[in-house]
């Protein structure tokens, strides 16, 4: 502790070690002015997305750990405690190395597919716990913009795997149902649940997020009916449609990129007040829950741990979308069907448990901030992300989702923006917005075409089309 200047010991400095080592911090610096100085000075942007999670994290008890003579190996376990042990979602991860043994093993396509399924659902969660810690270290601006490009690592990286594979319908599919899940199901069943359980309560929220939210929504929506209605159009008066609709897709990723990082500079700099968690002092605090003034694990280790869960996510994704055909077949579903419903539910497997016990606990603002958030991400930043990705790597990819996706996206953000209006909240909302999501999976559960069916109907349809004008 000799190190340690006056300077910074004015400033509530802690030794890194104490930190990582979970000893409670009993060094002779960590008076009581001194602990809350350093809580003021660490404590982070809590946005609802990581406040989603943190119901679903419980304590890890170090007193084992902290018997171990050497300070590397105990800190390192102590690390691997907080990382793995720290979730409730504990039971799935061994589904990760099963998923890779039944990869080389030849299990089946169907077993591997539904493996790193399950296995990816864990690694989501840990993904925002440790975006979570590394926001302690660099303050809240740049926690914020982490908390918005991890919280979807597991889609943004279900997409690039696509794109890179060239699965141009499976990548199209999983970001529909992306947003589509996120509006309907997870915000449709925590107002559902949260309603029923706070029947005799109203239930009352900040409007402004949620508007901000819908604009947003509305603004993707439109760049993604322009391409179809332009292709639509362009067909039908004889024009050679593809090269058009590729170039329009491209200007249209850019505006909807734009727009996000207007969106970003609005949330985390001039505007946060709105979009900053509203923290109540509980009455009924749990033990199992995390206090949420600390963090756990030393900001080197964080990184490391985040590139490598990366890594992981990034196998499993790949395993994912190499089977999906197969595994479609196996259990005669369509590929539609499971990347439209399947993919999204285990990608916002973790959010989505946050957010409907936070309803049931009436703070819809976090559930709100949740699903709402995670659906703008998805469709203002994952979009058009991979659609620029696609035009520098050379593959044709457009914001033409075919007309069936485009018309159930566009009806969910209708309907979404129409139960947010007034501010408040009843079970009945969220029992509209769950019916509207069964329907659009009954939809899709039913549609049998394989993509590449679908394609030959399109260009049918130009040739017919085609042969009458010219007639």
């Amino acid at each position: 502790m000799g190190s340690i200047t006056k300077q910074q010991q004015q400033q509530g400095y802690v030794e890194p070690g104490c930190l990582e080592r979970g000893d409670n911090m009993k060094g002779p610096l960590m008076n009581k002015e001194n602990v809350h100085h350093h809580h003021h000075h660490h404590h982070g942007f809590r946005s609802a997305h990581n406040m989603s999670t943190t119901s679903l994290r419980k304590k890890s008890d170090l007193s084992l750990v902290s018997k171990l003579k050497w300070g590397f190996l105990r800190n390192f376990l102590a690390n691997l405690q907080q990382v793995f042990l720290g979730t409730k979602l504990a039971i799935l991860i061994p589904a990760i190395p099963l998923a890779i043994f039944a990869f080389y093993y030849h299990f089946g396509s169907a077993w591997v597919f539904a493996l790193s399924l399950l296995g990816l659902i864990p690694l989501a969660e840990r993904v925002s716990f440790l975006t979570e810690q590394i926001a302690y270290y660099t303050g809240p601006t740049v926690g914020g913009l982490l908390n918005a490009t991890c919280g979807n690592a597991t889609e943004l990286i279900i997409a690039l795997l696509a794109l890179k594979q060239q699965k141009i319908t499976v990548l199209k599919c999983s970001l529909v149902g992306s947003v589509l899940s996120n509006l309907l199901l997870v915000l449709g069943s925590s107002l559902f649940c949260g309603g029923l359980f706070n029947i005799s309560k109203e239930q009352k929220f900040e409007r402004k997020q949620a508007d901000v939210n819908s604009v947003l929504l509305i603004l993707g929506l439109l760049c993604l009916m322009l391409p179809m209605t332009f292709r639509y159009y362009a067909v039908a008066s004889g024009i050679q449609a593809i090269q058009p609709t590729l170039q329009l897709s491209r200007v249209c990723s850019i505006v909807m990129l734009l727009a996000y990082v207007g969106f970003l500079f609005f949330q985390l700099k001039t505007h946060r007040q709105i979009f900053e968690a509203q923290e109540e002092v509980d009455d009924d605090n749990d033990d199992d829950v995390v206090s949420d003034e600390e963090p756990v694990i030393g900001f080197p280790s964080a990184i490391v741990w985040l590139l490598g869960m990366t890594v992981v996510i990034a196998l499993l994704s790949e395993y994912v979308v190499g089977t999906i055909e197969a595994a479609s077949e196996y259990w005669g579903v369509s590929v539609g069907f499971n990347s439209i419903i399947l993919l999204p539910i285990v990608g916002n497997a973790a959010e989505h448990a946050g957010a409907v016990i936070f309803a049931f606990k009436n703070k819809l603002d976090i559930t709100l901030g949740v699903s709402l958030g995670s659906a703008t991400q998805v469709s203002m930043f994952v979009i058009p992300i991979t659609v620029i990705v696609a035009w520098i790597m050379g593959i044709p990819m457009d914001l033409d989702f075919k007309l069936l996706e485009t018309a159930s996206l566009f009806v969910a953000v209708l309907v979404t923006a129409f139960t947010l209006q007034d501010g408040t909240s009843h079970y009945i909302k969220g029992l509209v917005l769950l019916l509207c999501y069964v329907a659009i999976g009954a939809c899709f559960f039913v549609l049998k075409i394989s993509p590449d069916q679908a394609n030959g109907l399109n260009l049918g349809v130009n040739s017919s089309v085609k042969g009458v004008i010219e007639a």
